[in-house]
Formats: structure tokens, C-alpha cells, sequence
């Protein structure tokens, strides 16, 4: 058990009702006197679903260890992605929904980390960045890059990201897969 002040953006927790939850943002609230709140986003790793919660300090949950094995992103299988172990070769299936966010960053052949909770596979753990290839964007004109600025660009994944106006179509870009911002081309 944990205290809930100790929740931080990727602490695992089941909560009251036996739900498995990934903090993804939290804030500790403290006005005047009586006790902090705590409020964070968490998503259900069972279903995928993002929920609010609040919690007064002094309470406790449940924290999780989960374990980790070495993956790679094989294909996506009508809505399930499909990723391959890399010491057993055995196939496990993730479902969109579980992926959430995560899925928009999936590149054939990229390595992962496939989180585990008692032999049930919940979610991947996303390398810090990836590089992908730049499919769409406005062209680039003689005088953008003085500017500063950017534009959107849409990404092999489906992903649409803000890049600056010298990047091209066909261009590999950088990308931060945390926050989602251009970070630089390669």
C-alpha cells in the first residue's frame, strides 16, 4: 500500500473496486487548513477508459509491480495490434482501446516493452522517441524558415505533428513520443 500523495505520472494502482489504473497526470491541491487533495488521470489498463479521480492525503491504494518483456511491434490485426516476444516468439494481441495514445507512435519492426500483470498483457511502454517518415505536409516556399512557426504534418503512423516549415514530404522526423512535439529531422 502507497499513500495517495505518493502517486506520480506512471505509478501502477488498483483502486478500491479492483480496477488496474496508470496514473497520467496528477496535482496535489493544499488551501488553507484541513487536508491536501490529491487529483489525478489515470487510465484503466483493463479497458482503456480515462478517469478523474480526487483523493484526500492520508489515503491509501493498492500500488502494482508489473512486469516487463522484451517486444516487438509486428502489425496491426483489424483493431488489435499484434507484437511478437523476443525470446519465446510467442504472438500477443493488445486491443486499440488499451493502447490509447500509444497506438498513434507504433512502427512496424520498433522495439517495446510489454507490461505484464499476473500473465495478463495490459499496455507497452514506448521508447522515449521514435523516427518516422513525414507522408503529408504543405510544401516548403523560400522565406518560411526565417519566421519561425511551423506547420502540421501527418506522420506513416496516421500521427499529425507540428514541424517547422523547412521539414518536406518524405523527411524522417524525430518525435518525442511522450509529449508529441517534432524534435528534430534525421
Amino acid at each position: 500500500m502507497i499513500g495517495v500523495q505518493d502517486l506520480r505520472k506512471g505509478t501502477t494502482f488498483i483502486d478500491d473496486d479492483g480496477n488496474l489504473f496508470v496514473v497520467t497526470d496528477f496535482s496535489h491541491n493544499k488551501q488553507g487548513r484541513g487536508n491536501a487533495t490529491i487529483n489525478i488521470k489515470a487510465r484503466n489498463l483493463r479497458t482503456g477508459a480515462n478517469v478523474q479521480k480526487s483523493y484526500q492525503s492520508g489515503g491509501r491504494v493498492q500500488d502494482v509491480r508489473l512486469e516487463t518483456k522484451k517486444v516487438q511491434y509486428s502489425y496491426k490485426d483489424g483493431d488489435h495490434y499484434v507484437f511478437m516476444d523476443q525470446e519465446t516468439f510467442d504472438q500477443t494481441m493488445l486491443s486499440e482501446d488499451a493502447l490509447g495514445e500509444h497506438a498513434k507512435w507504433l512502427k512496424e519492426g520498433v522495439d517495446l516493452e510489454l507490461l505484464v500483470y499476473e500473465d495478463e498483457p495490459l499496455d507497452i511502454e514506448l521508447p522515449t522517441t521514435v523516427d518516422l517518415i513525414v507522408k503529408e505536409t504543405a510544401p516548403s516556399f523560400k522565406g518560411n524558415t526565417a519566421s519561425g512557426g511551423g506547420k502540421p504534418a501527418t506522420l506513416e503512423t496516421g500521427a499529425v505533428v507540428q514541424v517547422p516549415f523547412f521539414v518536406n514530404n518524405g523527411d524522417t522526423v524525430r518525435v518525442n513520443t511522450e509529449s508529441g512535439e517534432y524534435l528534430t529531422r534525421v
